[in-house]
C-alpha cells in the first residue's frame, strides 16, 4: 500500500481527488486483488489508475476549452471576471451582510444587494434575482398566470437545452397555454383574437437555438404592449441571453439588448446572468416596480433564491457595466474583440512548436442560447494526426483537460476560446502527444 501511494503515478491524483479519496480506491482494488489471487504491482497500479481517472471525470474541475464557442453550455457557459472572482473570495471567507441591515440592525433582504447597480445599468424600475433563467419565467408564472391564461405565439413555443419547453413550464407553472398565430406568420390580431377574461399576460420568448427564414412575420413588442395595455394585461418577456451591449460593433448580429425591450415598455424582462452578461448563472428580472413587488412577496421566491457567491459576482460584473470598463474586463468580450491579426500572431507559437500544426482560418461561435447559430471569423491551429478522435480523448484525459473539436476529420484547437496565457500548457499537453 505504501508503494502504491507513493507511485508518483498515483500521487499526482491527490491534489484533485484529496488523500483520503486515493486510499479509498486503493483499499478497494487490494481488496479485489486478494479475492481474484492476482496481486501484482503493475497489475494493481493499472487497476488504481483506471479507477482514479473515472473518479476525476465526475469531479467539477478546470478544463481549457479549445473549442471556439464562447459561452459554452456544457463547460459552464462565461468565465468570471477577475474583479467577479475577488469579490466571491471576499464575501464567502468571511460573515458579511447578506441579509442583515446594517442601518437599523435588523434583519435586511438579500434581494436588495444587487438592485441598486441592476436598475443603473438597466435603467429599469425595479429588479429581482433568482438562480437561473427558467426559475425566473416559473416565477413570473406562479405569480401572475395560475389558473388562468398566457397567450405566446406559436414561433416562440421553444424548447432549449435540458428539454426546457415553454408549453411544459406553463403547464407545470398552473397557467393554461393559449397559442396565437401559425409556426412563421403571427400578427397582433392573432393576440387580439386570443384575448379572454382568463388572460393574465402576453409572453414572448427569445428564439435562443433556432431560426426560422423565409415567408415570416412577427408580432413585435411594441404592438403587444400597446395591446396589453389596452386590455390590462402586462407583457413578459423572455430575452435568454441577457445582453446589455449591441454586438453589432463587434461584427457579430445584433442582439435584442434588455435596454432595448425596456424602452419597448416591456413590463418585466427576464434573462441569464452567465450568458451574454459575463457574470455567474443567474436569472434576473427587471421592470416595473408593482410587478416586481408582487414576486417579492412569492412564498416560491425562497425556493429559487441566490446566495452570497452569486450575488457577489453578479455585483462585481454589474459594476463593470456601470463603470463603462466591461470591454477589457469581462472574458467573453476579450474573447469576442480579440483580432484576427492578434489570433494570428498566437498561432505562429503553436506552429513554431508542434511540427505537425498548421494554423488555418475558422469559424467560432457566440454559443450558449445566444446567436448560436451566428459564426465568428477565428483562427485554428490543426494538429495532423491519423486519428484524431483518438488524440482529443487523450487531451481531454490530460491535466488540466483540454477540449478540442474534430472538423473535417482535423482536430482544430481555436484560439479565440483559450486564454492567452493557457497557450503553454496548451502547446506542451500537445507535444507531449504527439
Amino acid at each position: 500500500m505504501h508503494a502504491v501511494l507513493a507511485d508518483e503515478r498515483i500521487a499526482v491524483y491527490e491534489a484533485t481527488l484529496g488523500r483520503n479519496a486515493v486510499k479509498g480506491a486503493a483499499d478497494e482494488i487490494f481488496g479485489r486483488a486478494r479475492a481474484s489471487g492476482d496481486g501484482s504491482y503493475d497489475a494493481i497500479v493499472r487497476e488504481l489508475i483506471a479507477r482514479l481517472e473515472s473518479l476525476r471525470h465526475e469531479t467539477l474541475m478546470p478544463v481549457i476549452n479549445a473549442t471556439g464557442i464562447i459561452a459554452h453550455t456544457n463547460l459552464g457557459r462565461a468565465p468570471l471576471s477577475e474583479e467577479a472572482l475577488a469579490a466571491v473570495a471576499e464575501l464567502s471567507r468571511g460573515y458579511s451582510n447578506l441579509e442583515y441591515d446594517l442601518e437599523v440592525g435588523e434583519r435586511g433582504s438579500r434581494y436588495v444587494r444587487v438592485s441598486s447597480v441592476l436598475n443603473d445599468v438597466t435603467g429599469a424600475e425595479d429588479s429581482l434575482v433568482v438562480n437561473n433563467c427558467a426559475a425566473a419565467v416559473l416565477l413570473v408564472l406562479d405569480t401572475f398566470a395560475k389558473g388562468r391564461e398566457v397567450i405566446v405565439a406559436r414561433s416562440q413555443l421553444v424548447e432549449i437545452g435540458g428539454g426546457f419547453r415553454i408549453p411544459d413550464v406553463l403547464e407545470r407553472s398552473g397557467a393554461t397555454l393559449v397559442e396565437a398565430g401559425t409556426t412563421n406568420r403571427v400578427y397582433i390580431e392573432d393576440f387580439e383574437r386570443a384575448l379572454s377574461p382568463r388572460t393574465a399576460l402576453l409572453l414572448r420568448t427569445h428564439a435562443s437555438n433556432f431560426r426560422i427564414e423565409g415567408f415570416i412575420h412577427d408580432a413585435t413588442a411594441r404592438e403587444l404592449v400597446a395591446l396589453g395595455r389596452r386590455a390590462g394585461v402586462p407583457v413578459v418577456e423572455d430575452l435568454g441571453s441577457g445582453a446589455l451591449a449591441d454586438l453589432a460593433t463587434y461584427g457579430v448580429p445584433h442582439e435584442r439588448t434588455v435596454q432595448e425591450a425596456l424602452a419597448d415598455g416591456v413590463g418585466l424582462v427576464a434573462f441569464s446572468g452567465d450568458k451574454l452578461l459575463g457574470g455567474p448563472q443567474a436569472g434576473i428580472l427587471v421592470g416595473h416596480a408593482h410587478l416586481i413587488a408582487r414576486m417579492r412577496s412569492n412564498p416560491l421566491l425562497r425556493a429559487v433564491r441566490v446566495d452570497k457567491m452569486t450575488l457577489a459576482a453578479l455585483g462585481a460584473t454589474l459594476r463593470l457595466y456601470r463603470e463603462g470598463t466591461w470591454r477589457e474586463r469581462i472574458p467573453i468580450y476579450r474573447m469576442i474583440s480579440a483580432t484576427l491579426d492578434d489570433l494570428r500572431v498566437r498561432a505562429r507559437a503553436y506552429t513554431a512548436r508542434l511540427p505537425a500544426a498548421t494554423a488555418i482560418d475558422s469559424d467560432g461561435f457566440i454559443g450558449g442560447g445566444a446567436l448560436a447559430q451566428e459564426r465568428i471569423a477565428s483562427v485554428a491551429v490543426s494538429i495532423g494526426a491519423d486519428k484524431p478522435e483518438r488524440l482529443a480523448k487523450r487531451l481531454r484525459a490530460s491535466r488540466p483537460p483540454i477540449v478540442a473539436r474534430i472538423d473535417r476529420n482535423r482536430l482544430l484547437l481555436d484560439l479565440r476560446t483559450i486564454a492567452p496565457q493557457s497557450d503553454e500548457t496548451v502547446i506542451a499537453a500537445v507535444a507531449s502527444l504527439i
